[in-house]
C-alpha cells in the first residue's frame, strides 16, 4: 500500500497545484465576472482533489467522500447566489466587467 501511495501522491499533488494555479490566474487576471466565477469553480475542484487524496493516504475514504459531498453542495449554493448577483449587475449595466462592480452604489 505504501508504494502505491508514494507513487500516486506527487503526480496528483502536482496536478491539483496546477489546477489551483489555473483557477487563481483566472480569478486574478480577468475582467469578466463569469470567468472569475469559473476560476473559483476550478479552485474548488482542486481542493476537492486534495481532499480525496488526503482521504486515500490516511485510509479514511468515507470521511473524505462526506467532505467532498458537503463541499459540492456548498459550491452549488455559492455559484447560484454569485450567478444571480452577476445577472442583476448585467441587467443594471448591460456589462459584466469587473470595473462596473466598483462603480455600483447602494
Amino acid at each position: 500500500m505504501m508504494t502505491a501511495v508514494s507513487t500516486m501522491f506527487w503526480p496528483i499533488l502536482g496536478c491539483a497545484a496546477l489546477i489551483a494555479i489555473a483557477g487563481l490566474y483566472s480569478v486574478m487576471l480577468t475582467g469578466n465576472l463569469i470567468r472569475a466565477l469559473i476560476g473559483v469553480e476550478i479552485m474548488i475542484k482542486a481542493a476537492t482533489l486534495l481532499i480525496i487524496l488526503g482521504g486515500y493516504i490516511t485510509g479514511n475514504m468515507g470521511l473524505a467522500q462526506a467532505l467532498v459531498i458537503t463541499l459540492i453542495v456548498i459550491e452549488v449554493v455559492l455559484m447560484v447566489a454569485a450567478n444571480g448577483i452577476v445577472l442583476r449587475i448585467f441587467r443594471n449595466d448591460t456589462s459584466i466587467s469587473t470595473t462596473t462592480v466598483s462603480r455600483l452604489k447602494g
